[in-house]
């Protein structure tokens, strides 16, 4: 397959393992990066081997060589430069959340089909064998009847100046973590006669970042009576991505669904039996970048495409409207920090 050309908006650091990494495996090209700061996209690109560096995220997209944009850039910009991509005619790789809202996100699925890209939202691991496997333990019996599904995604604290902390920035926990606990929830749709709905949620600040959810909670229920509990933090004492899913007859629990590359472990309780499933350490990224290019150069379908991101994002606007908190607003690019 002909290696994408890639084009980095930034000098995030996830995009090192989200992009970088799997790009040098997959033999992609990373053509160019600009950042907010010319000598850091100098360095970064050193670092990572990017072919050249470039004056401004608009020259980046409108470079006649890159063909896919990867935009990594704080919460509130995905939308307005994933247009801005889109406008130019490029394939977009999405970092999650897809947009400030779901509003947004209409505007911008509908803007990559009037264009006839593709536009799609880094759930990346959706595509490690980890989640594909939790999938089928969900639906092939061997932990009976599915009754409920845990998601969690807790974290501590990012530090006080993270544009994760900036309602202006569309931050909050469930934006930058919370996210992947509803989009592992919303994946067991296809077992319980279509998605869930919200029973209850619950979600706080802290003093030091008003108008920005530090944790969020919540129930939901699917149409056929499945149970699902939700919870998302930023202030919490230790890293917890776990999903379990727990059935008439047992339960499957994956420690680090969302990290499979630090630990690719599903433990499958069944009575008083337990085993170990280890899915490989490769990076739930790579997959992702696989997956993008047999979109882009095959056109196989990606989960986790434009309609998806819709569904999701509507589902955080409730989930915030719920917790009585107000989803994030758009915000365009002349504004502060665009």
């Amino acid at each position: 397959m002909e290696p994408l050309r890639l084009g980095l908006l930034g000098a995030a650091r996830i995009s090192g393992i989200a992009i970088i990494e799997p790009a040098h495996i997959t033999g992609d090209r990373l053509v160019a990066v600009s950042a907010r700061h010319r000598t850091r996209a100098e360095a970064f690109a050193l670092e990572h081997g990017i072919e050249r560096v470039l004056e401004s995220y608009q020259a980046v997209i409108e470079d006649p060589e890159v063909e896919a944009v990867y935009n990594p850039l704080a919460n509130g910009l995905h939308g307005p430069w994933n247009l801005a991509a889109i406008a130019a005619g490029k394939h977009v790789l999405s970092e999650k959340p897809y947009a400030s809202n779901a509003a947004e996100a209409r505007v911008v699925r509908d803007a990559a089909a009037a264009a006839g890209v593709h536009c799609v939202e880094a759930f990346h691991y959706c595509y490690h064998p980890l989640m594909q496997r939790m999938i089928e333990l969900a639906g092939d019996g061997e932990i009976g009847e599915l009754t409920h599904i845990e998601a969690r995604m807790l974290m501590p604290p990012p530090t006080a100046g993270d544009p994760r902390w900036e309602a202006a920035l569309a931050g909050g926990g469930l934006m930058d973590v919370g996210c992947y606990a509803v989009h592992a929830i919303r994946d067991m749709s296809v077992f319980a006669g279509g998605e869930p709905t919200i029973v209850r949620a619950a979600g706080g600040e802290i003093p030091e970042h008003p108008g920005v959810d530090a944790w969020l909670n919540a129930d939901l229920v699917y149409p056929n009576g499945l149970s699902a509990t939700l919870e998302s933090s930023m202030t919490h004492g230790v890293l917890d991505f776990s999903l379990r899913l727990v059935g008439s007859k047992g339960e499957a629990y994956a420690p680090a669904f969302l990290q499979p590359h630090l630990d690719d472990r599903i433990i499958i309780t069944v009575g008083t039996k337990q085993r170990v499933e280890q899915m490989g350490a490769r990076t739930s990224y790579t997959y992702q970048l696989e997956a993008f290019g047999r979109l882009i150069r095959d056109g196989e379908p990606m989960a986790t495409d434009a309609d998806d991101a819709v569904i999701t994002m509507q589902m955080i606007d409730d989930l915030y409207s719920a917790a009585g908190m107000a989803p994030r607003s758009a915000m365009n690019l002349n504004q502060p920090g665009g």
